[in-house]
């Protein structure tokens, strides 16, 4: 696969009914991904910076500037569908760090968002951004 497949590629999916369906869950996950959670970390609040330090990670500051990068504007990417297999990717590292750390020990329902966006940058890693995103303008 080149660099440009891996960076605007994806599923070749010829059913507008499926590629209408990615569109509705890429824009609403990334949008609400970004507007609810990512843009509450930028810049990133000392109690957030406090509990990336908690979880291990050197340099938490680095390290809670990239969440929040990455669920802000990641989820804006997902949602215009640009660069989306790297943006799913960076939310999906993101997420398994909250599932795994942060929620390790809490209830399914406590990490059950984590896991969710989790699953979605999934299957945007996987399919792309479908027919009725950006990325299809630079794969021609």
């Amino acid at each position: 696969m080149s660099l440009k497949g891996l960076l605007f590629g994806g599923a070749k999916i010829n059913n507008t009914y499926a590629n209408l369906g990615l569109l509705i869950l890429r824009v609403y996950a990334g949008l609400v991904l970004a507007s609810q959670h990512g843009i509450r970390k930028i810049p990133p609040p000392e109690k957030f910076i406090h509990g990336v330090g908690e979880l291990g990670f050197p340099l938490p500051e680095f390290f809670a500037w990239a969440a929040g990068c990455a669920e802000f504007f990641g989820g804006i990417l997902l949602a215009v569908g640009l660069l989306t297999r790297p943006a799913a990717f960076f939310i999906l590292i993101t997420m398994l760090a909250a599932v795994f750390g942060r929620h390790a020990v809490d209830p399914f329902n406590v990490k059950e968002l984590a896991v969710t966006y989790g699953i979605i940058a999934i299957t945007f890693l996987l399919a792309g951004s479908g027919r009725y995103g950006l990325d299809r303008l630079f794969h021609r």
